[in-house]
C-alpha cells in the first residue's frame, strides 16, 4: 500500500494523516491544489510557499496542482493518473460526513484505479477536534467566512476554549459548513515546530484571510 494524502495544511486532512500512519499505511506524499499563479492554496487561502515549509517540517514531500475551480476535477485526475502510474495504490482524504464530498472522491479514485480511505469519517465532529487537540496538534484560524466569524478570530489558537466558544455561539465546532479554515504548525507528525509570522488581512469572495509567513 503506497498512499498520499489530500492536503489542505489545516486540522482534519492532519489529523487523517495521523491516524493513517498510526494505522501503518506507508503515506509518502501530500497533494494540495493551489490557484492558477501559483501563489495560494485553492480553499484556504494560505501561500503555496508556507504550505511547503510545513510538509518540509512534516518530513513528507508534497505536490502542488494549478487549477480553477472550473478544470479542478480534470487537473485533479490528472495528477491521480501520474500517481498511479508512479506506484501510488491508495488516497488519504480528511472528510467527515459530507456525503456529496465522499461520492466526488469515490469517483475520481475509481476513474483512477486508486482506493480511497477516510480515517475520520462518520467522527462526530466535536471528538475530531478533540481528538487532534489530545493529540498534541496546534493550528491556528486562517480564514473566516464574512458575517460568521469576525477578522479578531484570525489568527487564533484552535483550543478547548475555541471549541466551547463556537458551542456558545451554536456554529460547527470543525467548521464543515465554512464557517472557516486552519493551519496547523506542531503536532506529533511534525518534526520541527513551524514559527508564524502574521500580516495583512485580505478578503476575497466573501472570505477574509490572514497572511502567514513563516519565521
Amino acid at each position: 500500500m503506497k498512499a498520499f494524502a489530500s492536503w489542505s495544511g489545516g486540522k482534519d486532512c492532519t489529523l487523517a494523516l495521523y491516524k493513517a500512519l498510526k494505522s501503518g499505511i506507508d503515506v509518502n506524499l501530500l497533494l494540495n491544489t493551489i490557484t492558477e499563479d501559483g501563489m495560494y492554496s485553492r480553499s484556504h487561502g494560505v501561500r503555496a510557499e508556507v504550505l511547503r515549509k510545513q510538509a518540509e517540517a512534516i518530513g513528507i514531500d508534497i505536490i502542488q496542482i494549478r487549477t480553477s475551480w472550473e478544470k479542478y476535477e480534470e487537473n485533479y485526475l490528472q495528477t491521480l493518473f501520474r500517481l498511479r502510474e508512479l506506484g501510488f495504490t491508495h488516497g488519504i482524504f480528511g472528510d467527515i460526513d459530507l456525503e456529496e464530498h465522499r461520492k466526488w472522491i469515490e469517483r475520481v479514485c475509481e476513474i483512477a484505479k486508486l482506493k480511497p480511505v477516510l480515517p475520520l469519517w462518520k467522527m462526530e465532529r466535536e471528538e475530531v477536534v478533540r481528538e487532534f487537540i489530545d493529540s498534541g496538534f496546534r493550528a491556528i484560524i486562517c480564514s473566516v467566512k464574512d458575517g460568521i466569524l469576525g477578522r479578531e478570530w484570525l489568527g487564533r489558537e484552535i483550543d478547548t476554549g475555541f471549541v466551547e466558544e463556537m458551542k456558545k455561539k451554536s456554529l460547527d465546532v470543525c467548521g464543515e459548513n465554512g464557517e472557516f479554515h486552519t493551519f496547523v504548525f506542531d503536532g506529533p507528525i511534525f518534526k520541527k515546530p513551524l514559527r508564524l509570522k502574521f500580516g495583512e488581512i485580505k478578503t476575497r469572495d466573501r472570505y477574509s484571510f490572514i497572511e502567514i509567513d513563516v519565521a
